[in-house]
């Protein structure tokens, strides 16, 4: 049974990431936010290749997913989703060197974290690292939250603190306590996890249209360009 939710989690995810990573830079040209996606997209089905067809440490596909995982959990989902939230709460309008640099950096910390992860884990300094930026980001999140609040979508505020303490809680657990009952893959872990970013992106994309949307109303120059954007 466990083996099917997980399933369905990263079928889930790979949905959402492509489904909205592609809205994201569609209806708002908001490349952070969108390639993200894409990218965490990429990584559930490389994951559920690796999955499904090998499951071997030694295969290729598992550094990828190791890789891919450095990427999001450094700077992808961290500084690159504060950078694309800020596109909508501040207003910001990035220059393509802000772009490609802040995914470069995310390319590179992957790459590094890569090289140090030991015996199928990170160690102690990696693992405290993805902590800290994961909190940082989501400070940020409950801020944009509140923003959402102010808007008025007051339903997808409550939603986007909700997931968002949910992923803090998958982010600590990830390295350092990992649940007694799991198997040794750990498959419940990761069918919970799946599922929590997944929603996170559901709901992160909502609260953001959302957002932009009483920009446009208000008459603030990020909403005004995109006032047509349809659900």
């Amino acid at each position: 049974m466990i083996d099917i939710l997980f399933l369905i989690a990263d079928l889930w995810l790979i949905f959402a990431g492509f489904f909205f990573g592609w809205l994201f830079i569609r209806r708002f040209k908001n490349y952070f936010l969108g390639i993200e996606c894409l990218v965490v997209a990429t990584s559930a089905t490389n994951f559920l290749l690796w999955s499904l067809l090998s499951g071997d440490p030694q295969n290729p596909m598992y550094t990828i997913a190791y890789f891919l995982d450095a990427f999001s959990r450094s700077f992808g989902f961290t500084l690159v989703l504060i950078l694309g939230l800020m596109m909508v709460t501040h207003n910001y309008r990035p220059r393509l060197w802000h772009e490609i640099g802040a995914f470069g950096l995310a390319f590179i910390g992957g790459a590094l974290l890569v090289a140090l992860h030991q015996d199928g884990s990170y160690g102690v300094g990696p693992a405290t690292f993805f902590l800290v930026t994961n909190v940082i980001a989501s400070l940020f999140v409950f801020y944009f939250a509140v923003r959402v609040w102010q808007a008025g979508a007051h339903g997808w505020a409550v939603a986007t603190a909700v997931i968002t303490v949910i992923a803090m809680y998958i982010a600590l657990i990830y390295d350092f306590f990992p649940w007694p009952f799991d198997d040794e893959l750990r498959t419940a872990f990761y069918a919970a996890a799946l599922a929590t970013w997944g929603t996170q992106g559901c709901i992160y994309y909502y609260a953001y249209k959302a957002l932009h949307a009483y920009n446009a109303r208000v008459g603030i120059a990020g909403g005004a360009r995109n006032e047509r954007v349809r659900a």
